[in-house]
């Protein structure tokens, strides 16, 4: 079946160890898991969550289905969506989150004997764009773009810099049920003020996109992976920590290296209770080793590492029933 597509924080960490197993044990334990594959019960495995590691879970889907008889649908609801009505309440076995998982959501899914194990899959360069015709800006600091995009910010582009048009900025972003908008909210635009209402909202980043594309004084932010496939439709800015610290461009490259600042985590979350299903197990297995490969470079985002990879598959080992 085809699947519906559409377009720092306190870590919380979900590795339950129990024990202390040979480093041979464990080896073998990893050989066997990201060796895993061939045929598996006919099943469903449901995968919910964030549009932009969407692109990731559709891919893995699309190639775990081709060698296994289970049926994996991917559904982009946004994070907190994918958390609150769908993963939470049990059902999906999987929810894409492009922020880590809140206290209030890890309650909500405690409260529905959901147990949220997190798994880094990999990295995004999120990313600024305007429209091409924008000649006047190539970079922008955080504290100019929280101006933008908080409540009561300023509505111009003259109010952020004299020499800048007199027209009124046209917002397209994510809607308050996103990670990438809580993300955005905390890290760019500050605690202490609240992210502006008055934007087009959409978790589809290709309306984003095509509302950019269409204002010659729009702005807009979205994952790496979508402005990747759609560069000569937008213009993407600069980033520039604080005035002084230099721009910097959103690139794979330095969003790895960590001198863009913008760069941000890329997670799943697995409920522990579906991993006593073989078709759920074995598609987390397939997902975390994959994550490693260039498989996610050609999708638009950083993979894991090596170490990370294993990390991840012996937790999933650990943490199955």
């Amino acid at each position: 079946m085809r699947r519906d597509s559409a377009g720092s924080t306190s870590r919380r960490e979900f590795l339950l160890t129990a024990g202390v197993v040979g480093s041979a044990a464990l080896g073998g334990c990893i050989e066997n898991v990201t060796e895993s594959g061939g045929s598996t019960d006919s099943a469903e495995v449901v995968v919910t969550g964030s549009s932009t590691v969407f692109p990731v879970s559709d891919t893995m889907a699309e190639n775990f289905m081709a060698d296994n008889d289970v049926n994996v649908t991917v559904d982009s609801t946004g994070t907190g969506g994918g958390f609150q009505n769908h993963f939470c309440p049990g059902d999906s076995a999987i929810n894409g989150a492009s922020r880590r998982i809140t206290d209030e959501e890890l309650s909500r899914c405690g409260d529905n004997d959901v147990e949220p194990i997190e798994f880094q899959v990999g990295a995004d360069a999120l990313t600024v764009a305007v429209n091409n015709a924008a000649t006047w800006v190539d970079c922008v600091t955080f504290e100019e773009l929280s101006r933008i995009w908080r409540e009561d910010g300023v509505e111009q582009w003259s109010d952020v810099r004299s020499d800048w048009p007199d027209e009124e900025i046209g917002l397209f972003g994510p809607p308050p049920t996103s990670g990438t908008y809580d993300w955005f909210a905390e890290n760019v635009i500050g605690e202490e003020y609240e992210h502006t209402a008055d934007h087009e909202q959409t978790e589809e980043d290709n309306v984003l996109l095509k509302g950019i594309e269409d204002n010659d004084n729009a702005m807009g932010y979205f994952g790496y992976a979508y402005y990747d496939e759609n560069r000569d439709r937008v213009k993407a800015l600069q980033i520039e920590r604080e005035e002084g610290d230099g721009c910097t461009d959103p690139s794979l490259e330095n969003a790895s290296d960590g001198s863009y600042p913008m760069a941000r985590p890329l997670f799943i979350y697995v409920d522990r209770n579906a991993l006593d299903r073989k078709a759920v197990f074995d598609f987390a297995s397939f997902y975390l080793k994959q994550a490693a490969t260039e498989l996610v470079t050609e999708i638009g985002y950083v993979p894991t590492n090596e170490e990370v990879r294993d990390e991840n598959l012996l937790k999933l080992i650990k943490q199955k029933p």
